[in-house]
């Protein structure tokens, strides 16, 4: 029996700030190329489109290269949108009380990377006995909360031992008026006691 594989894997730009226009005129040049002369291509343009749609196809190839572990030298561009996004609306103050409206246009850009050195289908066989063989490991539906207590156990960044709740509470130091700026008021204070 043949199972379908997955052969591409895209990414995604969303709300970047430039006209949809603007950034087709991008795209059109990149689509069906090859991703390494795609990058070249992306460098040499003057447009500022250029640099998103080049993180883009830089982020595409990570992804292919993460999730398939395909090689970058095997990326095609297969598929490359542009698609509006909302318009952000502003007003810039002009001359006499009044103002003007500014439109900034968005858009988003899809990029989807296709493996050519994966074939489509693979064989999957049904008698295959380590198929069968292999048993999942059940999740357990109900897990019992651990309490710890933090006085009798210390915490994790605690390098000494507490033995008791004794220990983590300081004896209370009255002191007198005019020593509260020193360093050594217990030392001090006791010897005046005596």
């Amino acid at each position: 029996m043949l199972k379908k594989r997955k052969t591409t894997v895209y990414a995604l730009g969303q709300y970047l700030s430039m006209s949809a226009h603007k950034a087709r005129r991008v795209i059109d040049q990149i689509r069906g190329r090859s991703y390494e002369e795609t990058l070249m291509i992306l460098e040499l343009m003057p447009y500022r489109a250029c640099y998103p749609i080049f993180k883009l196809v830089y982020s595409a190839a990570a992804n292919a290269s993460y999730n398939m572990d395909s090689n970058e030298s095997n990326l095609v561009i297969s598929k490359a949108e542009v698609s509006e996004g909302t318009i952000v609306k502003k007003l810039k103050p002009r001359a006499r009380g009044r103002s003007f409206p500014i439109k900034r246009p968005t858009c988003h850009i899809s990029i989807v990377v296709k493996d050519i050195s994966l074939d489509e289908y693979i064989e999957v066989d049904f008698l295959d006995p380590l198929r069968w063989s292999k048993k999942r490991k059940e999740k357990k539906k109900y897990t019992a909360m651990a309490y710890h207590n933090m006085y009798s156990n210390g915490g994790v960044w605690d390098k000494k031992e507490i033995h008791s709740v004794s220990d983590l509470v300081q004896p209370k130091v009255i002191i007198p008026f005019g020593l509260h700026n020193q360093k050594i008021i217990p030392k001090v204070y006791k010897k005046i006691k005596k």
